[in-house]
């Protein structure tokens, strides 16, 4: 057991407080991660807002990498001195999304059973499982994924959700293949990530979609063939008129309210895919949309989960092509901040002033 700082949202809506927050001993199954570097997601002000659920008072922060420091009984995946991405989906293996082999759907993902509390004996809700704004997080040993310790903290932990978000929102949910034709509706952070995926993915016709020139020149300096500022165009007809008059085949809506859903919905070549990676509002609604329309256009309506990624595949493979230089996660990191600057860092993301600020311990 260990004493540690890191940072709490005590009640919805107000500021977050740095906090001595005890760390226990690994359990049976479970690690504590020593964290350098963890990226400022806007999940985490969801959970600050009280958009997750309630269960306050939470430890914030879960894109992040570190070295485990220490594991429980019966843990063979990782061992102390192992580099690691943390991940949210520690694949359960025995789930009937598992047993079917898909994995990347666990419906049963596990977290560590110890908790973490606040030097009053209080229990802490760790964001997504995690709880990565801190020196030290006590984790499930399965959501510890060993990646190549060639790369850098800042930039390897924004595979822990945003970055993966986006770049499998493209390549696993939306099946982008070579000259496909894509849009991507909201490009900040994930939606830049679709971006990047789909140019990896060699996608032919990549178009961003966004309320702000800044954010367009991100997703530009990402991939993106043309740029479209829908605040003064309807970013359907522009994106119809980029694709020869039919459609992207995928639509990305990054941003999860029903009026882009909808833009996504008709922005679509016939038999084309809308992908919804954005997380919307608990009170949003699918817009009303003709039946016939959906039967008329054919195609496929996903959602994707955590980019319908398979962490123990994906990580190690994309922190290779980064240090190939062939994915630029250096580009999603904005700033570096301290791990007191992280409610400053959720003022700049709601400006959009940031793709990524990342916390550096």
């Amino acid at each position: 057991m260990q004493v540690v700082k890191g940072i709490v949202a005590r009640a919805k809506g107000q500021p977050v407080t740095l906090e001595d927050i005890t760390v226990p001993d690994p359990g049976p199954g479970e690690a504590v991660v020593t964290i350098q570097a963890c990226g400022v997601c806007h999940t985490d002000l969801h959970y600050r807002e009280g958009g997750i659920n309630d269960e306050f008072p939470f430890l914030l922060g879960h894109e992040a990498a570190g070295i485990v420091e220490a594991v429980g009984e019966g843990v063979t995946n990782v061992a102390p001195g192992d580099y690691v991405v943390l991940n949210w989906r520690a694949v359960c293996g025995d789930c009937r999304a598992c047993r079917r082999g898909e994995p990347q759907y666990c419906f049963n993902t596990f977290n560590a059973t110890n908790k973490m509390t606040l030097s009053d004996g209080t229990e802490l809700t760790p964001a997504l499982g995690i709880g990565a704004f801190i020196e030290k997080t006590l984790v499930h040993a399965l959501q510890c994924t060993k990646v190549d310790p060639a790369a850098r903290p800042a930039a390897a932990g924004l595979l822990g959700c945003g970055v993966m978000a986006g770049l499998g929102a493209a390549i696993n949910t939306g099946g982008v293949t070579r000259g496909k034709s894509v849009a991507v509706i909201g490009c900040g952070g994930v939606g830049c990530a679709a971006i990047a995926g789909s140019a990896l993915a060699g996608a032919g016709t990549i178009i961003a979609v966004d309320l702000d020139d800044k954010k367009l020149e991100w997703a530009k300096g990402l991939g993106a063939t043309h740029t479209v500022n829908s605040s003064g165009v309807d970013p359907v007809e522009a994106i119809r008129e980029l694709t020869g008059g039919y459609g992207a085949d995928v639509v990305i809506d990054a941003v999860g309210i029903p009026a882009t859903w909808k833009q996504g919905f008709y922005a679509r070549d016939l038999a084309g895919t809308l992908v919804l990676v954005g997380v919307p509002h608990p009170d949003a609604k699918i817009p009303e949309i003709p039946l016939i329309d959906v039967f008329g256009h054919g195609g496929a309506l996903k959602s994707s989960w955590y980019g319908d990624c398979l962490p123990s595949r994906d990580f190690p493979m994309l922190i290779d092509l980064y240090l190939q230089g062939r994915l630029d996660l250096d580009a999603f990191v904005s700033e570096e901040i301290g791990i007191g600057d992280v409610e400053a860092a959720f003022e700049k993301m709601h400006h959009g002033e940031v793709l990524r600020s990342v916390v550096i311990l």
